[in-house]
């Protein structure tokens, strides 16, 4: 099941998917199994971008005291009907009683037509067996941000400079539209700008600027000595974080 199907479809694979799962997608359980951790691509957040396939990897961690025996695939569910179901788990044993079980699915722009109303906050619903006959089926087991991959640039120029002259940096922070497969400029952003000086390893926050109506961002700053220039965006919901690769003026 892929996004952006009709209300219809999707309702349809839910109800086939209720019929493998207990209490017709309600929590459930017997006996003692239970569910300890869910991890969805290593950090419990997944961008994609316009054109490069992506595989979102979810792990489920479970135990029950005669160990666990297998999973069924795992729902994927998010804003605007948006649903994708996992490949089938492979568990494996962490110890007697625990077990990690995981599984992935491969997430193609070009083919699951995501609209951008689908990034945000999404739940992983997972059924686990153990070996003792007991199971637990848990809805939104676990959560993560699906987000619109972003992009940041920066120019800082003129390179050389003289000390005590003005610097103008300028940049571009846009983000994947899922719709028509192109990035567009993120507006209305706070953004910061940093700098690290040439023998340095650490950057540090010089202001805070809010991209324009196209998303691009510009500043000035007085030159002082060698270093390098980024702006840096904390990332929102739907969005990740990205640095924007320095940009080094030499200063004279």
């Amino acid at each position: 099941m892929r996004i952006r199907a009709t209300v219809a479809a999707v309702s349809g694979a839910l109800a086939l998917s209720a019929l493998a799962a207990p209490a017709a997608q309600a929590d459930a359980s017997a006996g003692d199994t239970t569910i300890t951790k869910v991890v969805v691509d290593g950090d419990n957040m997944a961008s994609v971008g316009t054109s490069v396939a992506k595989t979102i990897k979810v792990s489920v961690t479970a135990q029950d005291d005669s160990g666990i025996l297998s999973a069924e695939e795992f729902s994927l569910s998010g804003p605007d009907y948006g649903y994708f179901t996992t490949g089938k788990p492979t568990c494996t044993v962490v110890s007697a009683t625990t077990s990690t079980c995981t599984a992935s699915v491969l997430v193609d722009p070009k083919v699951d037509y995501l609209t951008n109303a689908s990034a945000g906050t999404w739940y992983v619903d997972a059924l686990v067996d153990a070996r003792d006959g007991d199971f637990v089926w848990k809805e939104k087991a676990g959560s993560f941000k699906f987000q619109r991959a972003s992009k940041l640039s920066v120019n800082a120029s003129p390179e050389p400079v003289t000390k005590g002259r003005t610097i103008t940096v300028t940049g571009k922070l846009s983000r994947a539209n899922w719709e028509d497969l192109q990035y567009h400029g993120y507006t209305n952003q706070s953004v910061k700008l940093q700098f690290r000086k040439k023998d340095s390893s650490t950057y540090t926050t010089l202001k805070n600027i809010t991209s324009n109506s196209t998303g691009e961002l510009k500043t000035t700053v007085t030159a002082s000595t060698d270093g390098y220039f980024r702006y840096s965006f904390a990332g929102t919901t739907t969005t990740p974080a990205v640095n924007a690769t320095g940009d080094f003026v030499d200063v004279r």
